[in-house]
């Protein structure tokens, strides 16, 4: 196992950046990551991002061995096989299988909510009624699909798709407070409040700074 320094292009705000972050408290690497403040926008490209990601997004890991490495299901399957404990990507294909579903399903819900926060918040303040309406489609769809899911989630060793639906329900209340997700989804709700309640997802809450 190498043991250089690694970089991770980091905002408190990022829920990506956050799955990041919570792998590397539950692989025991905090101690050889440094958090370098970044700020990714739609619609402004940040260059010191862009030198190392030529999408213009984080999170991003600077490795001296692998170069830059991005994005966050990458990183996160990188970081897993530079430890010893126990592996959130499952070796066996169809536990694998399952935990890369459910890691889309994660990152999937998490683009479009960033994609609704987007849209509802253009500058012209005009956002697209389609756009909203299909955005709220696949929301109410990826939380169904997530309560069918709840009672499995909590059957399953803990790994990289718990982390990407746990993730992605966190933004959803740190970016969507207005939302009462919950009370139509109890089975979810439990899992999550369970989720939370993990040292790594404790360590790791999202944030707001007036410097973002």
């Amino acid at each position: 196992m190498s043991e250089d320094p690694l970089q991770l292009l980091w905002s408190p705000r990022s829920p990506f950046v956050r799955k990041v972050m919570i792998v590397l408290h539950e692989t025991g690497l905090t101690d050889r990551v440094e958090t370098i403040r970044a700020v990714a926008s739609m619609a402004k490209v940040s260059p010191d991002i862009l030198q190392h990601n030529p999408l213009g997004k984080i999170p991003v890991l600077l490795t001296a061995d692998q170069g830059a490495i991005y994005d966050s299901p990458v990183i996160c399957e990188y970081l897993d096989s530079v430890h010893n404990g126990t592996r959130l990507f499952p070796s066996d294909s169809v536990e694998r299988l399952v935990a890369l579903r459910r890691q889309a399903l994660g990152d999937g819900l998490l683009d479009v909510l960033l994609m609704l926060r987007n849209e509802a918040g253009r500058p012209d303040g005009t956002p697209s009624p389609s756009y909203l309406a299909g955005f709220e489609q696949k929301i109410v769809a990826a939380l169904a699909a997530l309560e069918r899911e709840a009672p499995a989630l909590d059957d399953s060793a803990y790994g990289i798709g718990h982390i990407a639906i746990g993730c992605a329900l966190g933004y959803l209340d740190f970016r969507f407070t207005d939302r009462d997700w919950r009370g139509a989804h109890p089975a979810l709700a439990g899992w999550h409040a369970r989720f939370e309640a993990r040292p790594s997802a404790l360590a790791t809450m999202p944030g707001d700074e007036s410097a973002a």
